[in-house]
């Protein structure tokens, strides 16, 4: 049943989606283990469109904030309100107060903005004066952005980009893809999509994902490849070791061990290989690894950086 769940929602996302397989499986993956996803590739590769169809097709509530350079805190969580008639402060919600949060282009905001989020991300609470607001659950950020060398853009903060369980880069379409996207477009092709899920049935397959099996020396493999960003001279990489800053936090030893699960599940599978530790892996860490001036200088990238550490850590 659950399966058949999974392939009811991808269906659904398919009728106005095209590709993009690797962005529908971090979202629903970030679904299933109630982790917050990052998004980033330029305008006009359906990130927002696959946010919302994916919304549509579990009947979640959804909101969707336009990140702008004159955006404020209380514009997102909500701010309390002096009502004359009763001489007295009412709180008024802001759209935080959701199921799915899609953050459109969270890099247009400057820093305090993005950071207004850190404790909802972290808690799945909101603090609006002296009153602290419980969120519904499920609730995750689901957040775009363009990338960082585009003009008008801010970096996020390391403590926001930390609390997101996988960064995924969204690449362009294959030509076969481009060309059935224009012939959709064009004919006005897309499909409605309908609601296939509850719930209550996405929070059954949830259950199921993380009973997906891991041996213990998968768990110790995760363990090693975040180890390996913090000192790679332990793992015969010391040529990289002059590119990193700072290594990935606990947070990336988590979110690997439950992503893992998700893509295993989502694959088919009751169990996890170092396969999909591997798959993962640029996900997990690509945004936690903070890379030396002299890695910016000689544009060396975080996504080199792992697959060095991919093919240096022995796999199990």
């Amino acid at each position: 049943m659950s399966s058949r769940i999974i392939e009811n929602i991808k269906r659904e996302i398919s009728k106005v989606v095209v590709g993009q397989e690797k962005m529908i499986e971090g979202l629903l993956a970030g679904l299933l283990c109630r982790g917050h996803i990052l998004l980033e590739g330029v305008p006009g590769l359906a990130k927002t469109t696959t946010v919302n169809a994916l919304a549509q097709a579990l009947g979640l509530h959804f909101k969707r904030v336009q990140f702008t350079p004159d955006l404020l805190p209380s514009d997102i969580i909500g701010t309390e309100i002096y009502d004359p008639r009763n001489n007295s402060f009412k709180i008024k919600r802001g759209p935080v107060f959701t199921n799915l949060l899609l953050a459109d282009e969270i890099n247009r905001a400057p820093a305090k903005v993005q950071s207004a989020l850190l404790e909802v991300m972290q808690e799945r609470q909101v603090t609006i004066g002296d009153e602290t607001f419980k969120l519904d659950l499920p609730f995750l950020v689901m957040a775009t952005q363009n990338p960082v060398e585009q003009e008008g853009a801010y970096e996020l903060p390391e403590a926001q980009l930390d609390r997101f369980m996988m960064k995924v880069v969204v690449g362009y379409n294959t030509k076969e893809e481009e060309l059935e996207i224009a012939r959709r477009a064009a004919n006005n092709a897309f499909g409605t999509i309908e609601q296939v899920a509850s719930k209550e049935d996405l929070e059954q397959v949830r259950n199921e994902a993380m009973q997906v099996h891991m041996d213990e020396e998968v768990e110790k493999y995760i363990v090693e490849l975040v180890n390996a960003t913090r000192y790679p001279e332990n793992y015969g990489l010391q040529e990289i070791g002059r590119f990193i800053e700072f290594g990935a936090s606990p947070r990336a030893s988590i979110d690997m061990y439950k992503a893992s699960r998700a893509i295993a599940y989502l694959k088919g599978q009751d169990f996890v290989s170092p396969i999909e530790i591997a798959y993962i892996a640029k996900e997990i860490l690509r945004h936690r690894i903070i890379l030396t001036y002299e890695a910016q200088a000689e544009e060396v990238t975080q996504d080199q950086i792992i697959e060095k550490i991919l093919e240096a850590v022995p796999i199990p």
